[in-house]
C-alpha cells in the first residue's frame, strides 16, 4: 500500500494510499453504528473521534476562506511546504485572531482582517521590512503598514470602496461623472428631471451610514493632521464632536438635500437596493459599505465607481480596506526554527508576486486591488481611478479600528437622521456621538461582564458552551461538536472552533468562542445510554468519515443509562436521521445570548470549575 501526501484546498496534508480505504471502512462502520441506533430508537453521528497531532514540520495557520487558489498555487510551485491548517469558524474572526495574539498563542503564519494593538503586534511577530519581497509592494502601501519603521502586517489585497452608479445609464444620458459638488449638484437636479431618483444609500446595516458620515468628513479634514490628532483625543476621552463636526454634518445634509441619500421604504438591504432600485433604473447613484460582486447589473447595465466628491473638487476620495492581513510569529526567530521561517518568508514571496495576487482577484471580485507597485489594470476598470487614488494617497482606510465600540450605535443614529426619524439633524447627530462615545469610556469597565482564571482547551471550551446552552434551555443535557486544532475538515459553523483564554471577557470574546451559526437551537429527547453512545461516536455531518468529536455536558454530571433526557444542541449540530430519531424540536434563541448571559452569572470560570447543579 503506498502512502503519499497531498494538499487540499484548504492546506491541509494528509495522507493517501492507506487512507482511501480507511476512510471508505470508516463510512461503512459509521453506516452500521447509525442503523444500530435508529433500530434502537435514535441515530448516531458515526464514525469515531480522533485528531491528528502536528508533527512539527508544517507550518500552522489559522486562515480565512478566500485563499483556495493561492493554496493550490503554493502546492504545485512548493510542495515540500506544508501546511497544518487550523479551522476557525466561530462568530468573530477578528476578535478572535487577536484574542489569540493576546494570549500569546498565535499560529505560526497569522492572520487578521483588522490591526488593533501596534505594540502588541511589534512583541509577537515578525518585522518583515528587510526581506527582498518588501520590494514588489507599492510605496503607499508599505507606508500605511509601517509602524516605528518595521512592517509586522502585511494587507493580502485591498478592497476599493466609493459611490456606485449605473454606467450605462449615465452615458446614455450624455451624463458625466462631477468633479466636485457645484456638478455633482447640478447632475443630481437633471437626473430628478428625468424622473429618477439621483441616489440612494442603504441604512438596514449601521455601518454603511456610519462610513457614509465618516467618508464625507475624510473628503475635508478628518485624514489631515488636525482630525487625526482629534480621532485620538477622541477615543480617549480628551476631546468632543461638537466644535469640531459641525461643518461634516452641513455637507451630509447637502448630500441629502441633493437627493444622493435619499432612503427606501421598508429599509432595504444593500442586495435588495441594487436589484430592486438600481437594476430597475430607478436610481444612478448608490452609496454602500460594501463591494460589487459584478461589474454589470442583472438587466445587463455595466456599473462605474466615483469617489466622494468633495466640495471643490480638491479632495476627492476612494476609501480602501485590506481584505485581510498576513504575518509571522515571531517564534519562527527562535533556534530550530530556522528552515520554517525559511519556508514562511518563499510562502509570502510568492504571496507577493503577480501570481500569487492573481489567486485574489477575478470576475466575482471586481473591487479587490492586488497591493504590488508594478500592477495596472485597464482603464475601463471598476477600480482603474480608485487604484490611480490610492497611489497618490488619495485613498484612505475605511473607519473601523478603535471605534468598534461605538460604531454601530453611531450608525443607527445616522440611520435614523438619514432616514427622518426622531426628529434627528446634524446638530442632534453630533450630539449622540458625544454622548455614546462618553457612556463607552464610563461603562468601559463594565463591558467586562466575566473572567476566565486560565486558558482552556478547544474540549473545556465546548464544555463551557455546552453548560451555557443547557442551563439557557433547561435542558437535561447538552452535546456540542467541536473541531480539533489539527484536522482535515475545515468548516463547522454548527459548533466551536475557538479556546477561551485567561482574563476578562466581554461581548467581542464571548462571541469569537461562539458557533458561527445563531438564533436557534435544537432539543432531541434520547436515553443516557443513546446519549453517551452518540457522543463516543461523535458527528460525522457530511457522512463522509470525517468526524467531529462531540462533549456531552449534564446537570448534576452524568446520565443514567435508562431515563429518557432531553438533551440541547446547538443548530444543525447533529444528523438528519439523529434528528428524526430522537424527535429534534427547534428553539428560537441566540446562543451568543445564552452565553453572556451564563458568564455573567457565574463572574468566573475555570477548565476545571463552574458545575451544572
Amino acid at each position: 500500500c503506498i502512502k503519499y501526501k497531498i494538499r487540499n484546498v484548504y492546506g491541509f496534508i494528509y495522507e493517501r494510499g492507506c487512507n482511501v480505504m480507511k476512510r471508505k471502512l470508516q463510512r461503512f462502520l459509521s453506516a452500521l453504528s447509525v442503523l444500530a441506533l435508529l433500530l434502537s430508537g435514535c441515530s448516531s453521528a458515526g464514525g469515531s473521534p480522533g485528531t491528528d497531532a502536528p508533527d512539527g514540520r508544517a507550518l500552522t495557520w489559522v486562515t480565512w476562506g478566500g485563499y483556495d487558489k493561492f493554496w493550490q498555487l503554493l502546492g504545485q510551485t512548493y510542495p515540500d511546504i506544508e501546511i497544518e491548517f487550523i479551522p476557525y469558524d466561530g462568530a468573530n474572526y477578528t476578535g478572535y485572531s487577536w484574542a489569540q495574539m493576546r494570549g500569546d498563542d498565535i499560529s505560526e503564519l497569522f492572520c487578521t482582517s483588522q490591526i488593533l494593538d501596534e505594540e502588541l503586534m511589534k512583541e509577537r511577530l515578525v518585522d518583515l521590512s528587510g526581506y527582498d519581497f518588501i520590494s514588489n509592494l507599492s510605496t503607499s502601501v508599505l507606508d500605511q503598514v509601517s509602524v516605528d519603521g518595521g512592517v509586522y502586517l502585511l494587507p493580502v489585497s485591498n478592497t476599493m470602496y466609493g459611490i456606485f452608479y449605473n454606467k450605462t445609464l449615465m452615458e446614455e444620458n450624455g451624463w458625466e461623472v462631477p468633479r466636485d459638488f457645484a456638478e455633482l449638484s447640478d447632475l443630481c437636479a437633471k437626473i430628478e428631471a428625468e424622473g429618477l431618483i439621483p441616489g440612494m444609500i442603504g441604512t438596514q446595516l449601521a455601518g454603511n451610514a456610519f462610513s457614509a458620515v465618516f467618508n464625507l468628513a475624510k473628503t475635508d479634514w478628518l485624514t489631515t493632521p488636525m482630525g487625526l490628532n482629534w480621532e485620538r483625543d477622541f477615543l480617549a476621552g480628551n476631546a468632543a464632536a461638537a466644535g469640531t463636526w459641525e461643518k461634516t454634518m452641513d455637507y451630509v445634509q447637502q448630500y441629502m438635500d441633493i437627493g444622493m441619500f435619499r432612503t427606501a421604504p421598508g429599509n432595504p438591504s444593500n442586495s435588495e437596493l441594487i436589484e430592486d432600485y438600481m437594476a430597475q433604473r430607478k436610481i444612478v447613484f448608490l452609496t454602500m459599505a460594501a463591494p460589487m460582486a459584478s461589474t454589470h447589473l442583472s438587466n445587463g447595465d455595466e456599473v462605474g465607481m466615483m469617489p466622494y466628491i468633495s466640495r471643490d473638487g480638491s479632495k476627492n476620495v476612494y476609501m480602501y480596506n485590506p481584505t485581510s492581513y498576513i504575518g509571522i510569529s515571531r517564534r519562527l526567530t527562535e533556534p530550530g526554527n530556522e528552515e520554517k521561517l525559511e519556508q514562511a518568508i518563499r510562502l509570502l514571496a510568492l504571496l507577493y508576486s503577480p501570481e500569487g495576487q492573481a489567486a485574489f482577484t477575478s470576475d466575482s471580485t471586481p473591487c479587490i486591488m492586488d497591493v504590488l507597485s508594478n500592477s495596472t489594470l485597464p482603464e475601463d476598470s471598476l477600480i482603474y481611478d480608485a487604484q490611480q487614488a490610492h497611489r497618490e494617497n488619495r485613498a484612505f482606510r475605511m473607519t473601523y479600528a478603535h471605534w468598534e465600540n461605538v460604531l454601530a450605535e453611531m450608525g443607527t443614529v445616522f440611520s435614523e437622521w438619514l432616514r427622518g426619524e426622531n426628529g434627528l439633524d446634524g446638530a442632534g447627530c453630533i450630539a449622540r456621538m458625544d454622548e455614546i462615545q462618553g457612556n463607552y469610556l464610563n461603562r468601559q469597565e463594565s463591558v467586562y461582564y466575566s473572567e476566565s482564571t486560565a486558558d482552556f482547551t478547544l474540549e473545556e471550551t465546548a464544555r463551557l458552551v455546552g453548560k451555557a446552552l443547557g442551563v439557557s434551555a433547561g435542558t437535561d443535557a447538552a452535546m456540542v461538536p467541536y473541531s480539533p486544532v489539527y484536522t482535515g475538515e475545515p468548516r463547522l459553523r454548527a459548533g466551536i472552533t475557538g479556546k477561551l483564554y485567561e482574563g476578562r471577557i466581554n461581548t467581542e470574546i464571548s462571541n469569537s468562542i461562539a458557533p458561527g451559526y445563531d438564533g436557534e437551537y435544537a432539543v432531541l429527547t434520547m436515553t443516557g445510554a443513546q446519549a453517551k453512545e452518540l457522543a463516543g461516536a461523535g458527528f460525522d455531518r457530511d457522512g463522509d468519515g470525517n468526524v467531529f468529536p462531540y462533549v456531552l455536558v449534564a446537570r448534576g454530571g452524568e446520565l443514567e443509562d435508562n431515563l429518557v433526557y432531553r438533551v440541547a444542541f446547538p443548530m444543525g449540530a447533529y444528523t438528519e436521521e439523529t434528528g428524526e430519531a430522537c424527535g429534534a424540536r427547534v428553539e428560537k434563541g441566540s446562543l451568543r445570548a445564552f452565553l453572556r448571559s451564563w458568564l455573567e452569572q457565574e463572574g468566573k470560570v475555570s477548565p476545571g470549575g463552574n458545575p451544572w447543579n
